[in-house]
């Protein structure tokens, strides 16, 4: 099957200032990819890019490609609202809504249209089931989201994504504002979640790449120095940049 997401000649601006440089890459179906490089490298910009999140960036635009299962996702005629539910989010801080357990699951079923309670049900039980997150809250669904430990809200933010049935799910270093014991259960659900999704993660941990990634992307100053499978870029990387850069010589 070809590969979900393809990456051509990608640039990004934000106004006159260039954030990505000519990045090309692939992204494989049921992989986990790691994107890595120092802060200020393109990796969070280069993530936004691959379900139009910095459309909402008012000096934000791009050159090059974006194709999701063969369609530009830039190009004309597009719903961006689809692309979304299809490349789902979570982001970098917790962020659930100020609403119940069961209603931040539920809510982009409703934005949907969806109203059958015992669908909306079975979703969210599911979805918290995928997230790992059910058995410590099927007793308070009704409970607010905002009760919940930093690493349950950001699994609660999982389930959310997960609830829309995407294809793909984009992590912004999602677990750099956590415990490393809630750290660990998010590597470990990601580890399982992959069997069903394609997933992109941007992580400062070089650690944290090599445990759950099938592949890497380098990123320094905007261009995409050096890609591939994670064991090579770690222990044979073909760039003398990357071999410092995981070494810890720089970054």
């Amino acid at each position: 099957m070809d590969d979900p997401l393809q990456i051509n000649r990608l640039d990004a601006f934000y106004g006159a200032k260039q954030s990505l440089k000519g990045v090309s890459m692939s992204i494989a179906e049921h992989t986990v990819t790691a994107v890595i490089g120092p802060s200020g490298c393109g990796k969070s910009t280069f993530i936004r890019c691959l379900n139009r999140m910095n459309d909402l960036v008012p000096t934000f635009r791009i050159a090059g490609q974006i194709l999701y299962r063969g369609q530009d996702i830039y190009g004309t005629g597009i719903d961006v609202i689809d692309i979304r539910r299809q490349i789902g989010m979570v982001f970098q801080k917790p962020n659930p809504f100020p609403k119940s357990i069961y209603e931040n699951v539920a809510y982009g079923l409703r934005i949907q249209g969806i109203h059958n309670r015992a669908w909306i049900d079975a979703v969210v039980e599911e979805s918290l089931k995928q997230a790992v997150l059910w058995a410590e809250v099927k007793d308070r669904l009704h409970q607010s989201a905002l009760a919940l430990s930093g690493g349950q809200q950001q699994r609660l933010c999982i389930a959310r994504a997960l609830a829309v049935a995407p294809e793909v799910l984009l992590l912004d270093e999602p677990t750099s504002a956590i415990d490393p014991i809630a750290t660990g259960r998010i590597e470990e659900l990601l580890r399982t979640l992959k069997q069903r999704y394609t997933i992109v993660i941007v992580t400062h941990n070089m650690q944290q790449a090599g445990r759950i990634s099938d592949r890497v992307g380098f990123f320094l100053s905007g261009e995409l120095v050096e890609f591939g499978p994670t064991t090579k870029i770690f222990t044979n990387p073909a760039d003398p940049r990357t071999e410092d850069y995981i070494t810890g010589r720089f970054g």
